[in-house]
């Protein structure tokens, strides 16, 4: 039995430097004020910082696929990737970018000796104004060649309250729901998809219950007819633990779903029991009362270079079937 490592976590505005050549002039005029002072300098601390911290998961090997989110471009990607050369992994990026007015990106780091990247989909949510896409890529494992479907999420905050904001976050499951019910219909029904991302909505909100169809039963899932999801956090939110805290209180906003072709019994993947986690070194969170992430800020609003993100990064860990090709 192979194991692989897989992880997640919203970088927290991992911007580009204030003057970048590299991004837009309408995202240039928008981001000014926000990103004054953003200098090279500040960028390099903040990409130590996560560094810091994706080099200690995985016994101190890193992620062997890691989806992100809040990353402005392609640049700033492979900044963080040569960042976590000390690993010695062989490491490739997906990465796409989206109309979103704030510019910030969903993404992949993938161990290129371990997987091999196919064709990737990026599916746009629509609303009003651009949001973040929602991005799939088809992987392989290298050493067998089964496939592996991945979506990365970061669906609408927020921020213009839990309740206003909701019919954007159930566009965004209905989007994704459709396209998981045509992707099957190209692989299978039993094909082995994670879903993983920042939803904004915890796993008994209506979007993912009532739209992305998610549950807290394994056989619900393995037996339906429908593409029902497999939500994996219940364990840790019955935990009272949380991936990102609103006026100190945990919300476990960034998930694993994944769909029946891990439940089967002769799925060559699986879920290694009890893998799932949240990624909470001590240097990350807040002590006293609430053990919150350390977020990292802006120079303008809230900078603080000891910090990382504002949210905990989740992981958990796939086995794979070992075959003998002799």
């Amino acid at each position: 039995m192979t194991e692989y490592f897989l992880a997640w976590w919203n970088l927290e505005n991992l911007f580009d430097v204030e003057d970048s050549p590299h991004r837009p002039e309408w995202l240039q005029s928008r981001l000014s004020k926000e990103l004054k002072g953003w200098d090279e300098n500040i960028l390099d601390k903040k990409l130590n910082q996560l560094v810091s911290v994706l080099s200690r998961m995985n016994n101190n090997q890193g992620p062997d696929l890691l989806g992100v989110c809040e990353v402005e471009n392609k640049v700033v990607l492979d900044k963080l990737v040569q960042k976590l050369s000390p690993l010695n992994r062989n490491y490739g990026t997906v990465h796409h970018d989206t109309s979103y007015l704030r510019g910030i990106d969903v993404a992949f780091i993938y161990d290129q000796d371990k997987f091999s990247s196919g064709r990737q989909f990026y599916y746009v949510v629509l609303k009003r104004s651009a949001t973040r896409d929602i991005v799939q890529e088809n992987f392989k494992f290298k050493q067998s060649g089964n496939s592996l479907i991945v979506f990365g999420n970061h669906w609408p905050s927020r921020s213009a309250g839990e309740y206003e904001s909701e019919p954007y976050r159930i566009l965004a499951a209905e989007t994704l729901s459709y396209w998981i019910e045509q992707l099957k219909e190209f692989k299978g029904h039993d094909i082995p998809i994670i879903i993983m991302g920042d939803f904004n909505d915890q796993p008994f909100n209506r979007s993912l219950t009532e739209y992305a169809l998610s549950t807290n039963s394994a056989v619900k899932v393995k037996n339906s007819r429908i593409h029902r999801l497999f939500n994996l956090m219940w364990p840790l939110l019955g935990a009272a633990q949380g991936t990102f805290f609103y006026n100190n209180f945990p919300l476990m906003i960034d998930q694993f779903l994944i769909s029946k072709g891990f439940l089967k019994s002769d799925s060559p993947l699986h879920i290694k029991h009890d893998s799932v986690k949240i990624e909470s070194y001590p240097e990350m969170s807040a002590t006293g009362k609430y053990h919150y992430p350390i977020r990292f800020g802006r120079p303008s609003s809230k900078l603080n270079t000891a910090g990382f993100s504002d949210h905990f990064p989740i992981s958990i860990c796939i086995t794979e079937k070992d075959y003998n090709f002799d």
